[in-house]
């Protein structure tokens, strides 16, 4: 199947063009960005003698001509207008932004008024362990925030047991390659390097992300607490939650039993750190109480699972392929 990347100069487009070349099934024929007019060897100069494919302006017509799926790595607010065109012309699309992932209320009062309202309802949300079997007939997915996918992953097995009322705190960290290419103080090197920072907190976007799909999946509404930080690190994420169960409840048992079956979630028997997923598509989970005190960590590649990877994965089930096909598990180790 041809499939085109749409955005392809940030870290994201770089980490679907290194998953797709070797993929069994997929094949890259049209890669764009905003300007074009140059060689994927030099937009990317580590593809050298890997990879030699012009880089198209984007244009949505040429795309329909080449491919029959397309990923989107472009920012928010831009991603809507390129895929309405696409879906129009029987384009499958994989959306690596947050203009899908959303209710339509929701998404206006935290980004901006959308664009296009008539597939934002018909959307699916891309994280394969719980939404499978919509991603299987769905010609748009909206693939989850890499802060959403390693805390909802962790936390939606222990819903229904989280006594209702109490507040659910997560403690997130990412590496910085999360705050893209873009030039930003937070990001300097000089300010990062030995360094650890809170930023947004309470009021970071992917908050109501995760409060909309934890009502959504198990219609339950809790006060979730979001506060992420930056690590001095360039890839990866680690999240810390903590709740108050109704009874002092076998959570390792529960963690096991939600996952047996799932191909990249990964229960650990100790609390669970970056490097053993970096390079991957797996979430390393582990849970511990203290009585009816509750702690859950997670840890995932910010790039990867949290963003490119698991595109590819909601990609191959769209397709009727195995969701595991050309998909990354070794880890960057040491």
């Amino acid at each position: 199947m041809n499939v085109a990347i749409i955005g392809a100069s940030g870290y994201t487009g770089l980490e679907l063009i290194k998953i797709l070349i070797t993929h069994p099934k997929f094949n890259i024929s049209y890669i764009a960005n905003s300007t074009g007019e140059e060689n994927v060897q030099e937009l990317h100069p580590s593809l050298k003698d890997v990879l030699n494919i012009e880089v198209s302006k984007v244009n949505a017509k040429e795309v329909s001509e080449v491919a029959d799926l397309a990923f989107l790595a472009l920012p928010h607010k831009t991603s809507m207008s390129f895929a309405k065109q696409l879906l129009e012309l029987n384009v499958k699309v994989v959306d690596l932004s947050a203009d899908y992932r959303l209710e339509l209320d929701t998404y206006e009062e935290h980004y901006c008024s959308h664009e296009d309202k008539e597939h934002i309802k018909d959307s699916v949300y891309g994280l394969p362990e719980y939404y499978k079997n919509s991603i299987k007939t769905s010609k748009l997915v909206a693939n989850p925030g890499c802060y959403p996918t390693a805390s909802l992953l962790a936390l939606l097995p222990f819903v229904d047991y989280i006594e209702e009322g109490t507040p659910i705190f997560i403690d997130a960290k990412s590496g910085v390659s999360g705050a893209g290419k873009k030039l930003s103080e937070i990001s300097h090197f000089v300010n990062l390097n030995d360094n650890c920072h809170a930023y947004n907190p309470f009021k970071h976007r992917h908050m109501p992300e995760i409060e909309e799909k934890v009502k959504l999946l198990k219609d339950k509404e809790f006060q979730i607490n979001f506060v992420p930080h930056l690590l001095p690190v360039t890839r990866g994420m680690l999240v810390s939650i903590f709740a108050t169960l109704k009874d002092e409840v076998n959570v390792e048992d529960i963690l096991e039993d939600s996952y047996i079956d799932s191909e990249f979630v990964r229960v650990r028997n100790t609390p669970v750190n970056l490097k053993s997923v970096a390079g991957t598509n797996f979430c390393d989970v582990y849970v511990a109480r203290n009585k009816k005190a509750l702690f859950i960590n997670s840890s995932i590649d910010n790039l990867l699972r949290g963003a490119s990877s698991q595109a590819v994965v909601n990609a191959n089930i769209m397709s009727g392929y195995d969701e595991n096909l050309g998909i990354p598990k070794i880890a960057y180790v040491p």
